[in-house]
């Protein structure tokens, strides 16, 4: 029975082990049209508006698309802050205005064991996005992106203390605060 119990054991270990060495799937970006001149690429906290067709991978059926949907307007969203899915947060960075591509995106970055209306559970998604205009998006956004030191999508005091003090050399006293250590405290209260 020992034996048993070790084996099994042993065997879970190997299995967990063997499973943390495997990589999360990740996106995978084709750029099926780039423009001639780029002038500007989208980054965290930029507003996109886009024309976009999703697909299942597994049959091809679409679930989804701008030009059909929505009286053909566009969709605009602001990019690292989640309004869509990981997928597109990742596979939507650094393009051009006139860029057109195609975004494979594993279950994990899309909407995983849940799904989602049309979506079932563990869907690999496909998307084609034509990228039409980019905007600044409200500061906020960029700010937030600075703050979470550990990308876990939270903010913690400390994090926001190591905010405010680099603010603070950036830009000297604020409102009659003499040390980044009295803004926090002042501020300590909404924490």
């Amino acid at each position: 029975m020992a034996a048993v119990l070790r084996a099994a054991l042993l065997g879970a270990a190997l299995g967990c082990a063997a499973a943390a060495l495997i990589p999360a799937a990740d996106v995978k970006v084709e750029v099926l049209q780039k423009p001639f001149l780029c002038h500007r690429r989208t980054k965290w906290g930029d507003m996109m508006l886009v024309h976009y067709e999703g697909y299942l991978e597994r049959d091809g059926s679409m679930f989804h698309s701008t030009h059909k949907h929505n009286n053909g307007q566009p969709m605009w969203f602001t990019l690292g802050i989640r309004e869509a899915i990981k997928g597109w947060d990742k596979g939507l960075k650094d393009m051009c205005v006139g860029e057109k591509r195609k975004l494979t995106i594993p279950p994990a970055l899309a909407y995983g064991k849940e799904g989602k209306g049309k979506i079932p559970p563990e869907s690999t998604l496909i998307f084609n996005i034509d990228l039409l205009e980019i905007r600044n998006g409200p500061r906020s956004h960029e700010s937030f992106q600075e703050m979470d030191l550990n990308d876990d999508w939270k903010l913690s005091k400390q994090e926001v203390k190591i905010y405010l003090k680099k603010e603070f050399e950036k830009h000297g006293a604020v409102d009659g605060c003499s040390s980044p250590k009295l803004l926090f405290c002042s501020l300590s209260p909404m924490f």
